[in-house]
């Protein structure tokens, strides 16, 4: 078992406060694979102090810099993809070709996306009789989810560094090994001293207090809306800024003059990827009611080929969902599904055929499917698919923007005109039109319950910046 009970903070790998560890589970095995140590109030304590100190000198680096020091970042994170993969493959069971090609991908991309935006950035411009002015917001806390983990830090590490922040990273205590790599990278690139901290733990010991503290100016959190609001009640009291990406229950609305084969075929597989735990995936598709029947059909053939197992086996398309918690929450929504009264088109309850351990769900679809049923308004963050059927445009329109959620949405037609149009409707933080895929200069966030704020590209650099109007006599 590998043991990783350190803390990065002040450029050094110290030992906990007050010891205590957690094992980490390889949820293809369900066995622990490694031991991290669990923080405190006095580890994060000694990271923000570090933080505090370093953002003197680091938030008056110069941009080029900055810049050296991401080239040398991208590099050392360049010699280490490999590890990057393996490890989130390993603890979080994404199937190692989703590692290389998607998540450790999207960290590589975060870095070099933010040292172009740095690279050209506007730090100061006049403004009339007054001159606008961009400088860092200060000490950042970073609290980060286990689904996208390195994905999810990047697009924060990588902004605050470029703007001159400083920050303590609390990943997400189920999938921390891939963030204790990047604090490794970050140290062999040079990353000044107290600029960067990790302290591993759980958010009452330690996103709380990080959180609360005076010293922190702003937080940026992903994960659970629930989990959302407590970070944003622990801030209030210190009138911190705020940054959430939160949950997600995306409509999928399939247009009546769509190619349906296709546009259905490849939402299922997009719920699917990484076992549907994905904040943005979209789990609801909406189908003509005349043409739901068939729609199902194309589902089942499509689920029929998901073939779930061993993240390092090729072949395997979905590998296990993240734990036992989340895989016994994902078993009662299937069952509420059922109970419910929506047909259960493929998949179901249980392990698939032939796996007997590890945490994995059958790829499952339900048809039939209001928009009042528990499965079509909870996140489930697992390979359930449900269909609805509507009869009119307004009506479909009007089911999608049904819900407290608001990160993602997607639309398929014939005609991209028509799509745009249906898409101007939805109240959503993105839509994806025909398959179109992400993009790493596209902001990245939601409307209502989904968070507030935006990450990655230009403006998700900006949210870790304040504004400053100065106001110069005239010659």
């Amino acid at each position: 078992m590998q043991e990783y009970l350190k803390f990065y903070i002040n450029g050094e790998w110290v030992d906990p406060v007050k010891p205590a560890s957690l094992d980490v589970i390889n949820p293809a095995t369900e066995e622990a694979f490694a031991k991290i140590s669990m923080g405190s109030a006095a580890d994060v304590e000694k990271a923000v102090a570090a933080a505090k100190v370093a953002f003197e000198s680091y938030s008056r680096a110069t941009v080029a810099e900055r810049l050296e020091l991401f080239g040398a970042i991208l590099a050392e994170y360049t010699k280490r993809y490999d590890e990057i993969a393996a490890a989130i493959s390993t603890e979080m069971g994404a199937p190692i070709w989703l590692s290389k090609a998607a998540q450790a991908a999207t960290g590589q991309a975060h870095i070099a996306t933010t040292m172009n935006i740095l690279k050209n950035y506007e730090w100061e411009t006049q403004k009339g009789a007054y001159r606008l002015r961009k400088e860092p917001i200060g000490v950042c806390g970073l609290i980060t989810p286990w689904n996208w983990p390195i994905n999810q830090i990047t697009c924060k590490v990588a902004p605050a560094l470029a703007a001159g922040c400083t920050m303590v990273l609390k990943p997400s205590e189920v999938a921390p090994v891939n963030a204790i790599i990047l604090a490794e990278i970050l140290h062999s690139a040079g990353v000044p001293k107290g600029v960067f901290n990790l302290v591993n733990g759980d958010g009452p010991a330690v996103g709380a207090v990080m959180s609360a503290h005076p010293d922190v100016a702003m937080m940026s959190f992903t994960g659970s809306t629930r989990a959302g609001i407590l970070v944003a009640k622990a801030a209030a009291d210190t009138v911190k800024r705020v940054a959430q990406e939160l949950g997600g229950k995306s409509a999928n609305i399939v247009l009546d003059d769509a190619d349906l084969q296709k546009a259905v075929s490849s939402g299922v597989s997009q719920v699917f990827t990484n076992s549907g735990q994905s904040c943005n995936a979209p789990t609801r598709m909406l189908v003509p009611r005349a043409k739901h029947g068939q729609a199902l059909q194309i589902a089942k053939a499509t689920a029929d080929t998901v073939k779930a197992g061993d993240p390092f086996v090729e072949g395997t398309v979905i590998g296990p969902v993240v734990s036992e918690i989340q895989w016994d929450k994902i078993q009662t929504l299937i069952q509420k599904g059922i109970d419910e009264g929506a047909t259960l088109v493929a998949g179901g309850t249980g392990r698939p055929d032939g796996l007997n351990a590890g945490y994995y769900v059958k790829p499952t679809i339900f048809g039939d499917v209001t928009n009042d049923m528990t499965i079509a308004q909870e996140e489930i963050f697992g390979p359930v698919l449900t269909i609805l059927p509507y009869d009119t445009e307004v009506e479909a329109i009007d089911i999608a923007n049904d819900s407290p959620y608001g990160l993602s949405g997607y639309v398929q037609s014939s005609s991209v005109e028509h799509a745009l149009a249906v898409a101007s409707q939805i109240r959503t933080g993105n839509v994806h039109i025909n398959g179109t895929g992400p993009d790493f200069n596209a902001p990245f966030g939601g409307y209502k319950q989904s968070g507030n704020g935006r990450e990655w590209g230009e403006l998700g650099f900006e949210e870790f910046l304040e504004t400053k109007a100065v106001f110069v006599p005239a010659a």
